[in-house]
């Protein structure tokens, strides 16, 4: 119903001139279009003003133009003032369906040709239209149904037989990624998606599960990317909200990966994956921190019972737990549980291989254990990360103790500690001496007498080195003593000659043997 005292507005703009007119209820619709016809084309003056036909033909021609250069925008345009002139067209609700497809507009593409088959159920051309939108959308069953239709229209359509092809392929991909995700092989998830947006390009379900497959593999930079191209276009979507703080969850920033994950519940209260993400950081960062206030407070196995819990929590959070395993491996070092710290430390070098901190604690865990061979690797693999004049004096002594350890260890020759003096080395030799000595041994087997004879003469090299003080220096700086005269030419027999005097060839001293294993020595 028209209230009373209403009135319209129209724009004139003959011969150049711009004026506003008060136009009567009854001439209205007339005097519009007579409006538009003066804007589109002059020509148009000796045209009916109520063949509201011609005109929307008109646009359409018009829109068909502008199709064909590809102004689509204009196109759209041109197509809605032909909808609103005739709003029963098909053809017009299906030009504009195909020009909001060429704008990425599928979900209005879709109502257009959906309208269009309304009207007449047997256009073929808008059902292929409303399948290819469902398509692109990745409604891969409804996309079938139409194009099953416009095969019962028209059995011989070759475009229809294609993208029914396509929308088969589409569903096949995305079967094969809800198996592989309850496997979590996400690196095949993500090629099943990449796949299947090649047909559904403007599917928003099927990026937002390639994007937490990708954070979910470490890739943040990427899921957040496409998690960000969804908000650009609908900043409520609560799975892109989900994304991006799942990346932010599992780079371990924990308190803004919270932020997201309550947004994403506030848009959508029952999204089960961000509620169960939620508790999982809050419970995470608690149990870390409880963790690290107890090793504060010296409570050295309560603070690795806690590490351990927080473990447990969410395996798939690798940052995160490379430095709980980090954080553990050093109780374990107050522990003086070496081996068990490196262990920790490989655990979080596996799930970061860029945590610098994980392989100092681990180079100086196999320091501690005299493993200096992988203790230099981890010191070269440090340096080639940060080259600080501090990193590179720990290769250094790594080194040294590599070059040290290849050597033979005179000081477990001999049975005595590094800081040995001179009257322990002595009394460390003649026992060792006496032990291994040849005569002592001369009724046992070849094999034996050989290795006891190595020992023997091994004794002797410890003693000539260790006794001698500028030889232990050099020996215990790791210098080289493979060139010292006095180290390559001693004789064992001659350092034993001068402890116990001759031996039993010289007359003085022998070993005699009362029955096996039983030996006595004499002295003259």
């Amino acid at each position: 119903m028209k209230e009373t005292g209403m009135k319209d507005f129209c724009v004139g703009c003959r011969g150049g001139a711009m004026e506003q007119t008060d136009c009567s209820d009854e001439s209205l619709s007339q005097r519009r279009n007579s409006c538009l016809r003066d804007l589109l084309d002059p020509k148009l003056d000796d045209m009916p003003v109520d063949d509201s036909e011609s005109l929307a033909e008109h646009y359409k021609v018009k829109g068909n133009e502008c199709y064909v250069d590809k102004r689509y925008q204009e196109a759209y345009e041109l197509y809605t003032k032909a909808i609103e002139t005739c709003p029963m067209n098909l053809n017009y609700y299906s030009n504009r369906a195909a020009t909001l497809m060429m704008l990425s507009r599928y979900q209005h593409a879709l109502e257009d040709a959906q309208q269009a088959v309304r009207i007449d159920d047997s256009f073929v051309k808008g059902h292929l239209r409303e399948g290819k939108c469902h398509l692109a959308l990745g409604s891969a069953y409804a996309a079938i149904r139409s194009f099953q239709r416009v095969l019962e229209l028209e059995p011989n359509s070759k475009p229809a037989e294609n993208e029914l092809l396509n929308a088969r392929a589409l569903l096949e991909y995305e079967n094969m990624a809800e198996k592989d995700f309850a496997k979590q092989d996400f690196r095949k998830v993500v090629f099943c998606m990449d796949r299947a947006l090649d047909y559904a390009a403007a599917c928003t379900k099927l990026k937002i599960k390639k994007a937490e497959c990708l954070a979910m593999l470490g890739r943040y930079a990427e899921a957040q990317s496409v998690a960000s191209d969804i908000l650009r276009l609908d900043s409520t979507n609560a799975d892109a909200l989900f994304v991006r703080g799942l990346c932010l969850y599992y780079e371990d920033l924990i308190d803004k990966a919270v932020q997201y994950f309550v947004q994403a519940l506030r848009m959508a209260p029952d999204h089960e994956k961000a509620r169960l993400a939620c508790k999982n950081a809050k419970l995470l960062k608690a149990k870390k921190e409880e963790g690290n206030q107890a090793f504060k407070d010296g409570q050295l196995q309560e603070a690795y019972d806690m590490y351990s819990s927080a473990l447990q929590i969410d395996p798939n959070n690798r940052i995160t737990n490379a430095k709980i395993y980090c954080n553990r491996a050093a109780v374990s070092m107050k522990l003086k549980s070496f081996d068990q710290a490196a262990q920790d430390c490989s655990s979080a070098i596996q799930l970061d291989e860029s945590y610098i901190k994980a392989y100092h604690r681990r180079a100086q865990c196999y320091m501690r254990i005299e493993n200096y061979e992988d203790a230099v690797k981890d010191y070269e693999k440090i340096c080639t990360m940060e080259g600080s004049q501090e990193n590179r004096r720990l290769l250094q002594d790594a080194k040294l103790q590599l070059k040290k350890s290849k050597r033979k260890d005179y000081y477990k020759i001999l049975g005595v500690g590094r800081t040995a003096s001179e009257e322990d080395i002595k009394k460390a030799y003649r026992k060792r001496a006496l032990m291994h000595h040849p005569d002592r041994h001369s009724s046992a087997s070849p094999e034996l007498q050989k290795a006891e004879e190595k020992k023997f003469k091994e004794v002797g090299e410890a003693f000539s080195v260790l006794a001698d003080p500028k030889k232990r220096e050099r020996f215990d700086n790791g210098q080289d003593l493979d060139d010292d005269v006095g180290l390559k030419d001693f004789d064992a027999n001659t350092i034993f000659r001068t402890f116990f005097g001759p031996t039993s060839s010289g007359g003085n001293f022998s070993f005699e043997t009362s029955g096996p294993g039983n030996f006595f020595f004499h002295f003259g």
